[in-house]
């Protein structure tokens, strides 16, 4: 199972937290260190963040916790989810990209 998600604070953050601009890449930052600590496999970019995982729960549970890293930087949390559930595949967040360059140089 593949999730793509972006989590993101707005509002007022919680005492002791301080942002001195629009940015929210420190919130993002604690969001994507509870991915890397998740020991799934997982790659960032600047917009998404996608992991790969064997079913819901282990998934779930790194998606609910990195939305919980950035609960403190705002009053409340967007969080935009995709899923590609495909069972009995797994290396799909590298093959599906292997695929794609494949076609690609072959023009099909």
């Amino acid at each position: 199972m593949l999730i793509a998600f972006s989590v993101a604070p707005s509002g007022t953050p919680a005492e002791g937290i301080e942002r001195t601009d629009a940015s929210v890449h420190d919130a993002v930052a604690a969001a994507v260190r509870v991915v890397r600590e998740s020991g799934l496999p997982h790659r960032t970019t600047s917009m998404f963040t996608e992991i790969e995982g064997p079913d819901w729960d282990s998934v779930m549970d790194v998606v609910k916790r990195a939305t919980e890293a950035v609960m403190p930087f705002g009053s409340r949390v967007s969080l935009v989810l995709k899923a590609d559930i495909r069972p009995g595949y797994s290396g799909e967040l590298d093959a599906k990209l292997e695929r794609l360059e494949s076609a690609i140089e072959s023009g099909e």
